[in-house]
Parts: structure tokens; sequence; C-alpha cells
């Protein structure tokens, strides 16, 4: 190639990188974290992520198997790597909040190590109650064949175990982190859990692409949601100055044993859902119903073109 087209060229990568450069002081508000502390990483939360579900549930995502002999083993390696890797993203996650309010954070090594020993300490717990929402999902769907076909295969397993797992951090005070994991879960299923909502044992989520739970919703044991359920506010309130007020309640609340059907929306941090009751699909609802109600979409009437063009009533 010519030296003079060559010139040109490296003289316009040189003006577009000068560019670039100069926007990072330009733009506003400000999205680059030049001369700070780094954040945590997206890749090391998936890796946590990865090592905190082979330790729920062993056997499953080990290419050479575990043993009973050799379980011990493989926790202390795996248990020893999580609290490293998760201590040290709770450390970035505390520092970026105390940053961010203008504080100091003194105290912010001891309180990782404490709050990653505390979440440790749970796993058993946390095992346990994934293990109900296993068997919900057995009983709750007659396509399963088995509780390994559902462990290695359903999307709303991997979904519920970020969530869990993602909750009990956000219950511990982490900022920050909660949320890249059940982001970590939204991208890979489409089921987008808040690590603040609540949600209670034996939870099943059938198929689940499309799903939303906010942060403020409370749901009960025992409940079924399908496919493009969301549950969500109704409305964001304002301050006087027209500033969103957050951490007020805007989601639903859904009792036990209640199931909500594909495609219905569900809305209001005052609307109640009564125990047992069943939401059909496509349903609009803004409103609390009583226990043990159904709740249906008015049947649509569907309509017929024939061949000739004209319209015929079904």
């Amino acid at each position: 190639m010519d030296s003079r087209v060559i010139g040109m060229q490296r003289n316009r990568l040189a003006n577009i990188m000068d560019r670039i450069v100069a926007s990072y002081d330009g733009a506003s508000p400000r999205i680059d974290r030049l001369d700070q502390r780094p954040l945590p990483s997206r890749e090391e939360a998936a890796g946590i992520m990865e090592a905190i579900e082979e330790v729920i549930y062993p056997g499953y995502y080990s290419a050479g198997g575990v043993t009973h002999q050799g379980i011990f083993y493989r926790v202390q390696e795996r248990i020893g790597w999580i609290f490293e890797q998760l201590r040290d993203q709770i450390l970035k996650s505390l520092r970026h909040t105390k940053e961010m309010d203008g504080e100091l954070c003194d105290d912010c090594d001891s309180v990782a190590e404490e709050c990653t020993y505390s979440f440790l300490e749970g796993i058993p717990e946390l095992r346990g109650r994934l293990a109900k929402d296993i068997q919900a999902a057995y009983d709750g769907d007659p396509a399963a064949k088995s509780f390994d076909e559902i462990i290695l295969s359903y999307p709303a397993t991997y979904a519920i175990t970020a969530y869990r797992a993602a909750h009990e951090l956000e219950r511990l005070g982490v900022p920050l982190l909660p949320r890249m994991l059940t982001e970590l879960a939204h991208a890979r299923t489409g089921i987008d859990i808040h690590p603040g909502a609540q949600i209670g044992g034996s939870f099943f989520i059938d198929h689940g692409t499309g799903v939303v739970i906010g942060e403020t919703t409370i749901i009960g044991s025992y409940v079924k949601l399908y496919q493009g359920v969301t549950l969500g506010a109704l409305s964001f309130p304002k301050d006087e100055k027209g500033r969103l007020i957050r951490g007020v309640k805007r989601h639903p609340t859904l009792e036990d044993n209640v199931i909500i059907y594909a495609g219905a929306t569900i809305l209001g941090g005052d609307t109640i859902i009564g125990e047992g009751s069943v939401i059909g699909g496509n349903v609009w609802l803004t409103e609390s119903v009583a226990p043990g109600t159904r709740v249906l979409q008015a049947e649509p009437k569907p309509r017929f073109v024939a061949p000739d063009g004209q319209l015929q009533e079904a």
C-alpha cells in the first residue's frame, strides 16, 4: 500500500483515539471509572456462581463425577476458592457504595470477610430450600422425568438458584453483587428475579421465559408461575423535586398456593393475591383478590376468514 495512504489512515485513527479519550471528561453523567478503585467483575461473579452451583448440586457439574469418599476434599477446595473470590467481590461492592455516599471504608475488609463467612455458613440451609424447589418442579410438571432432568436442564433451576444465593447476600447487606448474580440468570434464562424479592419455599416457574419479579414482591410458599408473568410496579412515586422515591413497596404480594398462568400481569404494591387463588393467562390485574379466587380473562370469540375473504363467526 502507498506510504501516503498508510500515513493518512494512521492520522485518521489517531484523531479518532484523541476524540474518544477527550469524551471521557465530556460525558454527563460520567460513565467511566478512571482513577477509581475497581468494581466487582462480571467474569468473577460468573465464576463464583458456577462454584456455588457445584457445591449445592455435587456431582452434576463435575465432568469426572464425585464420590462420597472424595466429596469432602472437593468441597474443601471449592469453599476455599469461593471464600477468596467472594470476599474480594464483596469488598469491591462495599467500597463502591461507600465512595458513592462520600464515606470512608475503614471497616470494609472486616465486613466483607464476615459477610463471606455468613454466606458460606448458610449453604446447608440454602440447599434445603432449593431441594424443596426441585421437588415443587417435579410435582408441578408432568413432563419432568427425574430430578436430574430438572437440575440439569430446567432454566428455572438456574434462575431460582441464582436468586436464592443473591437474596442471601442482599439480606447480609451486600450491595451491587447480588444484582449481578441475578442478572447472570436473567441473561441466560430470560427470567428476571430481583434479589430483593421475598420468595417462600417450594417455588416453581414452569418454562419461565419472560418472567419478571420486582424488587419488593412478596411470594408465599407453594407458588407456581408460568412463562411471561410480570409481577411489577403500577407506578413510581416521586418526591417534590420529581425524583423517584426508592425503598417503598411497589410490587404485589402473592400468598401461599397461588398459581399464575402465562402472560398474566399483576401490578402494584397494594395488590394482594389471596391464598389458593388462580390467575388465568393474559389477565391484567391491579387490585387485590380474596383467597380462593379464580380470575379469568374474558374468552375472546375467534373469527375465521374464508378463502373468498368473507368473515365467518365461530
